[in-house]
């Protein structure tokens, strides 16, 4: 007889024919084990994850294996695997799940008993043997549920993780024009599928996980849905504006980002995503090399625009400024730090004198240098908006 074998103090009666009896009823014990989990997890009727003739197969089929291993000692974990790995599968929380492991075995050891009293007087102690054999099965069986549950669970969050990039690079590409396609994305991103949107573009933080859940929170604080996606050298974010201004985000972004990065403008829906996407990484390039802001598209179109057609910008900075870097380098920068001052001053020498702190004068023998070395009168009508983009495309495009 094997350590674990247990025979109750009356004739003929054992563990085993008290097994055999239980299963004689199983069908029965089935029944009151759905009923009881009905009654005491709620989950299982809220949720709606778990058919009623699942539950009652897996109920017959958990039931009929527990009592053959108190009858035999022989592991036989099938039923419980196929539970645990289903019932993640239907994302039923696995603390319900191990509950309904436990009812299952009070009504099993409920019935044993019953048994026992039918066939004859037992002892106090022989019951506590029976008991103790019981839920020693119910927790390795339980245990097994669990390990089938993770293994499941994890494999299901790397299908969800995988299928939630192939959305995000869909919209990112141009999918959305896809109506069905764009819906799946709406509901797994948790976002509507119309409406006003922005795009950000964020070089790639640390911490990921954590700094994205802390974005979505404080968004959705002033009532802006957004999904965030890391991708190997950016963090993607899609704001849901809503009735929310394009001003209030971008101050919302200033404030929560500490890396460089780019905002779309506003574009309609997640049919625009990929223009809005296309935007913020345009807009991400604008900022110069080093310089931690969020750089909006609105702000910075100008910039935009010589990015879009460097040889465009490489035309007005030939045009304008490559004659000054042949001069040394303090005096080019004052020069430079003059026209930039120049043009913010719309060609004003009083309010260039104000912005540079020096005189007048000093102005205007700064632009007078400037036309000795470039040949170029920046006092003439109409340059002003010339010289204005070959600055910004100077600070573009340094080399």
């Amino acid at each position: 007889m094997g350590e674990r074998d247990v025979v109750l103090p009356v004739v003929g009666l054992s563990v085993e024919s008290l097994a055999e009896s239980v299963l004689l009823h199983l069908p029965a014990l089935t029944d009151a084990l759905v009923e009881t989990i009905y009654a005491q997890s709620p989950a299982y009727r809220v949720m709606d994850a778990v058919p009623r003739q699942d539950l009652w197969r897996s109920c017959h089929d958990n039931v009929a294996r527990v009592v053959q291993m108190i009858a035999d000692n022989d592991d036989r974990f099938d039923a419980a695997q196929a539970t645990g790995r289903r019932r993640a599968e239907q994302r039923m929380p696995l603390d319900d799940v191990l509950k309904s492991f436990r009812l299952g075995g009070r009504l099993v050891w409920e019935a044993m008993i019953e048994e026992a009293r039918a066939q004859g007087a037992v002892d106090s102690e022989a019951l506590l043997d029976v008991a103790s054999k019981v839920w020693e099965v119910v927790d390795r069986t339980s245990s097994q549920v669990a390990a089938a549950y993770h293994v499941a669970e994890r494999q299901l969050v790397r299908a969800d993780e995988r299928r939630r990039s192939t959305l995000w690079e869909g919209l990112l590409h141009g999918r959305g024009k896809d109506r069905a396609f764009v819906q799946e994305a709406a509901t797994v991103l948790d976002v509507p599928i119309d409406g006003r949107y922005l795009v950000v573009a964020i070089d790639n933080l640390v911490d990921d996980e954590c700094t994205t859940s802390s974005f979505v929170r404080r968004f959705a604080a002033v009532r802006v849905a957004s999904a965030w996606q890391v991708r190997p050298q950016t963090v993607v974010g899609l704001l849901a504006l809503g009735t929310e201004s394009l001003p209030k985000a971008l101050g919302i972004l200033r404030d929560v980002v500490h890396a460089p990065a780019g905002l779309s403008g506003v574009v309609n829906g997640l049919v625009e995503v990929n223009l809005a996407y296309r935007q913020a990484m345009l807009a991400r390039r604008t900022l110069p090399a080093g310089q931690i802001d969020v750089a909006a598209l609105t702000e910075r179109l100008p910039e935009a625009l010589l990015l879009s057609a460097p040889e465009l910008a490489g035309q007005l900075v030939q045009t304008w400024l490559v004659p000054l870097t042949t001069v040394p380098a303090s005096e080019r920068d004052l020069l430079l730090d003059t026209l930039d001052k120049w043009v913010t001053a719309a060609g004003s020498v009083r309010r260039t004198a104000d912005l540079a702190h020096c005189h007048r004068n000093t102005v205007i023998n700064r632009l007078h240098r400037v036309h000795q070395i470039t040949g170029r009168d920046v006092t003439e009508d109409g340059c002003q908006l010339e010289l204005g983009l070959a600055l910004r495309a100077f600070k573009l495009f340094p080399a």
